[in-house]
């Protein structure tokens, strides 16, 4: 695969899904497809590399895959950020707003603590409540949040701005 971005050619656009007017974008064809798979790892990890992340966390479920990607090029271990009730033992949990509800994220206090320095990785950057929650999980372990990376960003809903001063690298936008 060239350098260029994989992302326009296997990313399918599928009109009207959920909803009628939503331009849904599937990611699960760049996630199939080995050489994209490996793009995204590259390509999300290539702004952090060298700035000390020890541990990259990914929201369920599509984060895990993308997240541990990640953790593999950073050379770093994963924590996976669960939907609440899903972790044995002792976890730290933060309730967030979803346009029609709300959820729960939740982690093992053991997986983190303030020697850690942590790249929050999902898919989709939408309204950014589970991102910013996310971010609330890592603060709450004590540990530093170095930034956020998506593979892709629908900038038209403002999620960025949610997520503060931390950086955030996006692989594709769409206004």
């Amino acid at each position: 695969m060239s350098e260029s971005s994989p992302l326009d050619r296997l990313i399918r656009v599928i009109p009207d899904w959920p909803e009628v007017g939503v331009q849904f974008q599937d990611l699960t064809g760049v996630i199939a497809h080995p050489d994209g798979l490996a793009w995204i790892g590259l390509k999300l990890a290539e702004p952090f590399a060298g700035a000390g992340i020890t541990h990259v966390a990914g929201m369920e479920a599509r984060g895990f895959i993308v997240g541990s990607v990640v953790a593999r090029e950073l050379k770093t271990g994963f924590v996976a950020l669960r939907k609440a009730g899903k972790l044995p033992g002792l976890t730290h949990s933060v309730s967030y707003d979803l346009e029609y509800g709300s959820a729960s994220l939740e982690v093992h206090q053991a997986d983190l603590g303030p020697d850690a320095r942590v790249l929050v990785i999902d898919d989709v950057l939408a309204t950014g409540g589970t991102a910013q929650a996310a971010a609330e999980l890592v603060t709450k372990s004590g540990a530093e949040l170095v930034g956020f990376g998506f593979v892709l960003e629908l900038s038209f809903l403002s999620g960025a701005a949610k997520l503060g001063e931390v950086p955030v690298h996006s692989l594709k936008v769409i206004s």
